[in-house]
């Protein structure tokens, strides 16, 4: 028996389009990456990364640019043990 939820269900187009909003991190030649696609290689979410951001304390550390993060590529990419 399953249970009625409030949600719509989530239609295959719908997952696909989300999975290819960012490019694989491996194909990545960019120094840097704004908060949502580091937050969408990192799984997490976009607040979790600029509290990080404010603590100093989180996995990897952002450069302020003009007032906004930029995650580095190179230690995303270290964290997740991907080549670099």
């Amino acid at each position: 028996m399953q249970v009625p939820t409030n949600q719509p269900p989530v239609l295959p187009e719908a997952l696909a389009a989300h999975n290819q909003q960012f490019p694989p991190l491996e194909s990545l030649t960019r120094p840097t990456v704004p908060t949502e696609q580091a937050a969408y290689y990192l799984d997490r979410k976009p607040q979790t990364m600029r509290a990080w951001a404010c603590l100093d304390n989180g996995a990897i550390r952002p450069l302020r640019i003009n007032g906004r993060l930029a995650w580095p590529v190179k230690e995303i990419k270290k964290v997740l043990g991907v080549g670099a």
